[in-house]
C-alpha cells in the first residue's frame, strides 16, 4: 500500500508534461499508480495559479486527497506551491509542499493520451502586467535540442502519431541556447524522425511568429496547419496596460499573412475579458477584432487579480455583472466564428487523428484534423490512434461529423 501513488494535474500542457515526468520517476522507483477510486499512499497534486479559480480548484483537490486517505502523504507541487507555501501550510494534512521543480525532466510515454505533449521550454521573459506565471516559473529556459529530438524519437517509436510542442513561451525557444537556435530550427530537426507523422505547436505569441516560421508551415508535411495565438485584447490602450508586445494592427497583419500563406490554417486564441480600464468602447474593439480574425476557437476567461503582478493594485476594475455580460457577448461571437470557419470545410476531406469513442454513441469516434477541427465519425472498428481520411458532412454540438 505504501508504494502506491496518484497524480492530479491542474492547468496547462506544460503541467501535464511535468506530471508525466513525475509519474515516470515514481514508476521507475517501483511504485504502482492507483485509479478507479482506489486509495493510494502518496497523492501528488500538480497545481496551477494562473487565476483565482485555479487556486480554488487546486485547494479543493488537495482537501479531497487528504480526505480520501488521511493516513497517506499528500504532496503539493506546481505553480501554486511555488509562491504560496505559507497559505498552503494552513491546510491540515498536507505532507510536503515542494515549490522547486526537483523531479527532473524527460518522458518516454504519455498516459491516457493519443497525442503526446513535449515540453521544449519553460519560464517567460515577457512580464505581462496581469500574469503571475513568470513569478512562479522564472525566466525563459530552453531545453537542449538533442535531448528534445531523442525524447520525440522515443515517443514516436511508442506509437504517438502526433507530438504537441509545448512551453510557457514557445516562441522564445532557442534564444538562450549556445549556439543560438530557434523554434523553426527545432522543427527542422524533429521532422527528420521517420516515425513521427504530425507536429503541432501548442501556443505562440503574435510577436514571436517570424516569417521563417510562416514559410516553414507553408511547405511542411508534418507541421499541423494550426496556430494558437493569444489576443487577450483587441484594444491598443488595454494592450499597452497589459504590457503586450503588439498592437491590434500587428495582430491583424500577422493573421492575414498566415492565412494567405497557409490556406486552410486554423487560428485559435485566448481573450482576457474585463481587464482594469476596459470600458465599453475598448471592449467592443476586442469583439471587432475577434470577428475579423474568425478563430476556430477562443478561450475566454475573466480578469483575475494576481498578487505580485503590476496590475494587482489597479482599482478601475470591471464589476461582476458587466464581466458576465461581456463574457457572454464574446462567447456568442466566438461560437459564430467557429461555425463560419467550420462551414468552409463541409464536403472537404481532411486527415483526422482519432482519439476515443464518444461515450453517448459507442459506434462513433472523435478526433482532430490537422487544423484542429474536432471530427466525429461512425465506425465498427477501433479507430483510437489511427489517422484516417474523413469527408466532412456537417456541424453538430460544436464539432463536425464526417464519413470515413
Amino acid at each position: 500500500m505504501i508504494k502506491t501513488f496518484k497524480i492530479y494535474t491542474l492547468g496547462c500542457k506544460v503541467n501535464q508534461y511535468d506530471s508525466q515526468s513525475i509519474r515516470e520517476r515514481f514508476l521507475q522507483a517501483g511504485f504502482k499508480e492507483m485509479c478507479n477510486g482506489k486509495q493510494a499512499y502518496f497523492y501528488i497534486i500538480n497545481t496551477c495559479t494562473v487565476t483565482a479559480s485555479a487556486d480554488r480548484k487546486s485547494r479543493n483537490i488537495i482537501r479531497r486527497c487528504i480526505s480520501e486517505n488521511p493516513r497517506g502523504k499528500t504532496i503539493v507541487t506546481g505553480c501554486l506551491a511555488k509562491k504560496n507555501e505559507a497559505s498552503l501550510s494552513g491546510i491540515e494534512g498536507i505532507g510536503y509542499i515542494i515549490g522547486k521543480r526537483f523531479w527532473g525532466e524527460g518522458i518516454s510515454d504519455f498516459q491516457g493520451r493519443t497525442r503526446a505533449f513535449l515540453k521544449i521550454q519553460d519560464g517567460c521573459n515577457n512580464r505581462c502586467s496581469y500574469c503571475k506565471v513568470p513569478l512562479v516559473r522564472g525566466s525563459s529556459r530552453s531545453r537542449d535540442m538533442n535531448t528534445i529530438v531523442r525524447e520525440a524519437s522515443v515517443l514516436a517509436a511508442k506509437g504517438f502519431r502526433e507530438i504537441v510542442l509545448t512551453g510557457i513561451c514557445l516562441g522564445a525557444y532557442g534564444k538562450d541556447l549556445k549556439p543560438r537556435s530557434s523554434l523553426t530550427g527545432l522543427i527542422n530537426e524533429l521532422e527528420k524522425i521517420p516515425a513521427l507523422e504530425r507536429l503541432r505547436l501548442s501556443s505562440i505569441e503574435a510577436s514571436d511568429i517570424s516569417d521563417e516560421l510562416i514559410a516553414k508551415m507553408s511547405v511542411s508535411r508534418k507541421l499541423c496547419p494550426h496556430l494558437h495565438i493569444p489576443i487577450q485584447s483587441g484594444d491598443n490602450e488595454i494592450l499597452r496596460l497589459m504590457r503586450r508586445k503588439y498592437h491590434r494592427e500587428d495582430y491583424l497583419r500577422i493573421v492575414a499573412k498566415i492565412k494567405k500563406t497557409v490556406p486552410g490554417i486554423a487560428v485559435t486564441t485566448d481573450i482576457l475579458a474585463g481587464f482594469p480600464g476596459e470600458n465599453e468602447n475598448r471592449f467592443n474593439n476586442t469583439v471587432g477584432l475577434l470577428k475579423k480574425i474568425n478563430p476556430l476557437h477562443a478561450h475566454i476567461f475573466p480578469y483575475s487579480p494576481r498578487e505580485g503582478t503590476a496590475a494587482f493594485s489597479r482599482r478601475d476594475t470591471v464589476d461582476a455583472s458587466t464581466m458576465r455580460k461581456r463574457i457572454c457577448t464574446l462567447t456568442k461571437a466566438a461560437d459564430a466564428c467557429a461555425l463560419k470557419f467550420q462551414s468552409f470545410f463541409i464536403n472537404q476531406k481532411l486527415e483526422v487523428l482519432f482519439e476515443c469513442r464518444i461515450k453517448q454513441r459507442p459506434d462513433s469516434w472523435v478526433g482532430y484534423a490537422g487544423n484542429y477541427i474536432k471530427v466525429a465519425a461512425v465506425s465498427k472498428y477501433c479507430l483510437a490512434g489511427q489517422i484516417m481520411p474523413v469527408r466532412l458532412t456537417g456541424i453538430k454540438d460544436g464539432f463536425m461529423s464526417g464519413q470515413i
